[in-house]
């Protein structure tokens, strides 16, 4: 490294702490949380929660910003090219943090680049199905399939979300074949799941618990290690025969690249110890969100770690996206 170099990364560093604040300083500037999808679901609902107990750590003010599109690039890119001073972060779920780069064939980021800061909350998938399809259970459920190759229809939130590429891991582990009709979001599929105008929705639980508690649509598994403590009567895909059928959507905090590490550890404290507040622990499992705070160094393996797996679903499933 030259001497220019080495004297412009001892800067940032010094300007990044700054931003953040050490002790006894005041942030310049507020803290901006980037959520790559529209108001009102899991994504946007769990960074509200800690943007209210950021706010003593940020004087200058935490804002919730909604950039939505293009699942999730939209905001994902305008993150990317923000100033790597840990003002503005990506809150999301996985797209644009570990899965768009394997599904679209050019990207205006490149998210192996992402500054990990902390998986801040994991949210099972579960399999939905609408309350006249004749399965109680997952064998159940498989032995309908068979019997109907072709002829059932799952729906998603989109070509090459969590909910698709869900059900194509599950076709593929059970040897099954599914019609898949794609919605814009989660509310337009449950919406035609409850009215039966399409059989099976793997939703994250977050959505469906309350649907399921009131007979609207029927929980067969949840696909986690262990059952859901908001709906522990539903059993895992594990114990239904299917161990490999694991499937969270991951909600991670991201900063752009080139964030310094002395800048990210302060974000990281301020969020574990937001998420380690007994009533913010409460709202996050009232949304069926299992409240993380992972470090950077658990974030980045974590994140790796899905990466790789959802890119074999990917390849297998031949699924690609313009």
């Amino acid at each position: 490294m030259t001497p220019l170099m080495t004297r412009r990364a001892g800067m940032a560093l010094i300007l990044g702490a700054c931003a953040l604040g050490r002790a006894g300083a005041q942030p310049a500037k507020p803290l901006k949380l980037v959520v790559p999808f529209s108001a009102g679901g899991t994504a946007d609902v769990l960074p509200r929660i800690l943007a209210e107990k950021l706010r003593p750590a940020f004087p200058a003010g935490v804002l919730i910003e909604n950039r939505a599109g293009a699942g999730g690039n939209i905001g994902g890119e305008h993150v990317f090219r923000a100033d790597p001073d840990g003002t503005t972060l990506l809150a999301s779920p996985p797209g644009p943090i570990a899965i768009n780069h394997h599904l679209y064939s050019k990207l205006a980021f490149d998210p192996t680049r992402w500054v990990p800061v902390s998986v801040i909350a994991t949210v099972p998938n579960v399999l939905a199905v609408r309350t006249g399809l004749p399965a109680r259970s997952v064998s159940e459920f498989i032995a309908y399939l068979k019997a109907n190759p072709g002829k059932v229809s799952y729906a998603s939130q989109g070509s090459g979300s969590t909910s698709h590429l869900t059900a194509c891991m599950f076709m593929q582990l059970t040897g099954t074949e599914m019609v898949h009709v794609p919605y814009k979001g989660t509310a337009p599929a449950l919406v035609d799941l409850i009215g039966g105008q399409v059989d099976l929705f793997f939703d994250n639980l977050s959505s469906s618990a309350q649907y399921h508690q009131s007979n609207r649509l029927r929980i067969l598994a949840v696909a986690d290690a262990q059952r859901s403590r908001a709906l522990p009567q539903v059993p895992t895909f594990a114990e239904a025969g299917l161990p490999a059928m694991n499937a969270v959507t991951f909600f991670t905090i991201v900063a752009p690249p080139g964030t310094p590490a002395a800048v990210v550890a302060p974000l990281h404290k301020a969020l574990a110890d937001a998420l380690g507040q007994p009533d913010v622990r409460q709202r996050f499992e009232d949304q069926g969100a299992e409240p993380r705070g992972w470090s950077p160094e658990e974030t980045g393996r974590f994140v790796q770690a899905e990466s790789e797996r959802w890119n074999k679903v990917i390849q297998s499933a031949n699924v690609t996206l313009e």
